[in-house]
């Protein structure tokens, strides 16, 4: 996975808006950051997970999704080694960041699909 290739994952999801928080690259649905570029370091991404989606990849993938340090971790924050990371894993990881953050509305359509 290049960092193009996570930005335009990122960026294939409904609605979905390239930013910038704490000089770095994020990627927002309905004004709610769900991913980012460079956190905590080159190479690196991202995705804003419930704590329980977290220990599902941690678990799964230890190489791709690591916690973030501190209290966004605890929370779900979690960090996506790029270069370890498949896309079919990062997707499914990602779609589900999305939709914690995404509005009801366009979560139920993007799970319709």
């Amino acid at each position: 996975m290049t960092v193009a290739e996570f930005r335009r994952m990122a960026l294939s999801f409904p609605e979905t808006v390239q930013s910038s928080h704490m000089d770095h690259p994020d990627f927002r649905v309905a004004g709610k950051v769900f991913a980012t570029l460079g956190y905590f370091d080159k190479g690196w991404g991202m995705i804003k997970l419930m704590p329980d989606q977290q220990e599902t990849f941690v678990a799964a993938e230890p190489k791709v999704f690591v916690p973030a340090k501190g209290k966004w971790g605890e929370r779900g924050a979690t960090c996506v080694h790029l270069k370890s990371a498949k896309a079919t894993t990062l997707k499914r990881a990602m779609r589900e960041a999305w939709t914690n953050a995404a509005p009801k509305r366009l979560a139920g359509k993007l799970q319709e699909a």
